[in-house]
């Protein structure tokens, strides 16, 4: 909104507008309103959950230690929500269909959490969608998202080509060529497409949901996941970078860079008020939306095999849950003490505020890690 109006119709009035166009100078902006309407809106959502008595059950089996938090306002993932879709409409190009996507994610993944959470506060208890009926709104939402990718690919604005890492010439298609042209068996050929898109969306977002279970735990590796997915948008829309580093030349990706700018701006925002003690729990609201907006940017940018690395910590804590299921069923054995991983850590004596920086510091060298393979293709 800003854009257009400040560049696209009043530069030729006054000529300093033009500073609007660099997407570096907007993203910061981005990121700036993103934070300062965190922290300013942050307040008045914090005193209406507490005002309507939206607050937060804990699950007896879990660690002792966590009863005290009984009764903390829940939901604030609505305020990480505005934080994040307003500065985006408001500083990146509205032409830009990438943007809408990311921005329909957002607030997809968000009304699902919402949900999610809205059921929970009425029945007080820590028990809200059946997995079943999460998991269906959550394929449905990525279905969506990737046959809008699917319509932009046939018009030449985004490829279903994996960018492998580690190796340049190893490009595979997901899409099925000898059925393209092929009426009656269209469909089955973008089917492959589909189903790593939903996995690649779903699985992030349920892993951020699992990470977050401790005060500033899953928002502090958002920032740092953000960060990171900033840095690969930016890079995937610049000519002469996405040439040098071999990376497939994306020119609507760099859009994205304002939506990642704003995710570190609304994840930082919210963690002011996160942070241990936690005012305010982000809920499934917040950690399904900020996985679910992860997910559909590296699937945009054609970063998906990197979002393991990305973020490293969301499926360390997936896995963890995983493997306890699985060895459970099989073995009647337990791995951890408890899943997600830090919960075991908590059980091992670990406190919680070392857990959570421990693995920030985890995230951050995940992150780096996925970065410099950049330069390693």
């Amino acid at each position: 909104m800003l854009y257009w109006l400040l560049y696209l119709k009043l530069f030729h009035y006054f000529p300093p507008f033009r500073i609007f166009r660099y997407l570096t100078f907007r993203t910061a902006f981005a990121s700036l309103t993103a934070l300062f309407t965190a922290l300013i809106v942050g307040p008045i959502v914090i005193n209406r959950l507490r005002e309507f008595q939206i607050g937060q059950f804990i699950r007896e089996e879990g660690p002792k230690a966590h009863q005290k938090k009984a009764g903390t306002p829940t939901m604030g993932g609505l305020l990480i929500a505005i934080s994040i879709v307003v500065p985006t409409l408001l500083w990146a190009d509205l032409s830009n269909l990438f943007i809408w996507i990311a921005v329909f994610a957002t607030c997809a993944f968000a009304a699902i959490g919402f949900a999610d959470d809205y059921i929970k506060v009425v029945n007080r208890r820590n028990l809200g969608l059946t997995s079943r009926a999460k998991l269906g709104l959550q394929i449905a939402v990525s279905v969506v998202i990737a046959v809008a990718l699917i319509a932009m690919q046939t018009q030449g604005s985004y490829s279903t080509k994996l960018m492998v890492p580690f190796i340049k010439q190893f490009h595979p298609d997901l899409v099925i060529e000898r059925l393209v042209n092929n009426p009656a068996l269209w469909p089955l050929a973008f089917l492959p497409f589909v189903a790593f898109v939903v996995l690649v969306i779903v699985g992030s977002s349920n892993a951020v949901n699992l990470t977050d279970g401790l005060d500033g735990l899953a928002i502090g590796c958002t920032v740092i996941a953000a960060g990171a997915l900033a840095v690969l948008t930016y890079v995937s829309g610049h000519a002469t970078f996405a040439q040098y580093l071999e990376l497939q030349r994306m020119p609507l990706a760099g859009e994205l860079t304002i939506f990642c700018g704003a995710m570190v701006g609304a994840a930082i925002g919210f963690l002011w008020y996160n942070a241990h003690p936690a005012e305010v729990f982000m809920g499934d609201v917040g950690s399904l939306a900020l996985g679910g907006a992860i997910g559909t940017v590296a699937v945009m940018i054609k970063q998906e095999l990197l979002l393991p690395f990305i973020g490293g910590i969301f499926v360390i804590e997936a896995l963890s849950v995983i493997l306890q299921v699985v060895s459970y069923k099989l073995r009647k054995k337990r791995i951890f003490k408890m899943a997600p991983l830090h919960h075991h850590f908590e059980l091992l004596g670990w406190s919680e505020s070392k857990i959570i920086v421990r693995f920030w510091i985890g995230s951050l060298v995940f992150a780096l890690f996925a970065l410099t393979t950049l330069k390693l293709r």
